[in-house]
């Protein structure tokens, strides 16, 4: 089973995830003070068929920055430690998800290095998601589990107008090539040089 559990605990966040690659997305337990960030997590849980254990508190009294920050932060190392010397991985996965108006593109690659393409253009709709949930703490969520799960996302959004549409798409597509790019099909490590 590829499972870990990661902790962080700082002056204005306490997170705690754990995470196991092999899991459906049907036994998961979300609790953050945000909302919309829980919504996500479990779009990831279920489309991604990883069973996710998240427990998160910030300051949200400040704003939500921190919380979504730092919950990302710990769930991208979840991340890269269950998936080990990612030995018999695809490592490679993409989707395409609508969901009304909106579509996303993501495309995602285990290889080791963090990098984070974000083509996402904003109008004057789609600044905030939720009165306190700006659209910008989507594109600070990728940011995070990439440089903590040392992989490399590339976000499209082709088109879309609705806030709420646009950002559930894209998690959506995130988790479907998530669930691609984990998946096991061999037994070497997918890298012309023998490790990623």
């Amino acid at each position: 089973m590829r499972v870990a559990t990661i902790n962080r605990t700082t002056k204005e966040t306490n997170v705690a995830v754990t995470v196991n690659l092999d899991g459906d997305g049907t036994h998961s337990r979300i609790e953050t003070p945000v909302g919309f960030l829980s919504h996500m997590l479990d779009v990831i849980a279920r489309h991604g068929r990883i069973d996710l254990d998240v427990v998160s508190t910030g300051d949200t009294h400040i704003d939500y920055h921190h919380t979504v920050e730092d919950t990302a932060l710990v769930l991208g190392e979840a991340f890269a430690q269950a998936l080990g010397d990612k030995r018999g991985i695809r490592r490679f996965g993409h989707a395409y998800v609508p969901l009304d108006e909106a579509l996303a593109r993501v495309v995602v690659d285990f290889a080791g290095r963090p990098y984070l393409v974000f083509e996402v253009p904003i109008d004057r709709e789609m600044l905030l998601i939720h009165k306190d949930f700006p659209f910008a703490l989507v594109e600070e969520f990728f940011k995070s589990f990439a440089n903590k799960c040392a992989c490399n996302i590339h976000i499209d959004l082709i088109r879309g107008r609705n806030g709420h549409h646009a950002a559930e798409s894209i998690f959506k597509a995130f988790a479907i090539a998530l669930r691609e790019a984990k998946a096991v099909v061999g037994s070497d490590i997918p890298s012309t040089k023998g490790v990623i």
